[in-house]
């Protein structure tokens, strides 16, 4: 299992990828593989502004169908297009072409209540 250094993670398997102000969501690499093959990548929310810990979308597997949790608030500027054709990229590469939205982090101070790698494998 992967745990990149530079990402900070959620106790929800979410993670997150800040360059600059504005930053990338997906899903770790653990969530991945309790979920299964990933079919569908469902969000609803470009545009809005979404609080830290709020639904912006959902991830869709051959068994179930699990939420996915805002790591910090921020307007979703971006869903990653080549998802729709190709959902198991989220499998295949969690934490880079399987990247699920760009957002514009309005509070970066909320990044400090998220995990490290240390942390986030800690957890686990």
């Amino acid at each position: 299992m992967q745990f990149p250094g530079d990402i900070r993670y959620t106790s929800e398997h979410e993670w997150i990828r800040v360059e600059g102000d504005e930053a990338y969501v997906g899903i770790t690499d653990y969530a991945q593989s309790e979920l299964g093959e990933i079919v569908f990548i469902d969000v609803p929310t470009l545009g809005e502004t979404v609080g830290q810990g709020e639904v912006f979308g959902s991830v869709e597997a051959v068994k179930t169908v699990s939420d996915l949790n805002m790591p910090v608030s921020g307007e979703v500027l971006e869903i990653n297009g080549a998802l729709d054709a190709q959902p198991e990229l989220v499998n295949n590469d969690p934490y880079g072409e399987g990247w699920i939205i760009r957002i514009a982090v309005k509070d970066p101070a909320e990044l400090d209540s998220l995990m490290d790698a240390k942390a986030y494998e800690a957890s686990l």
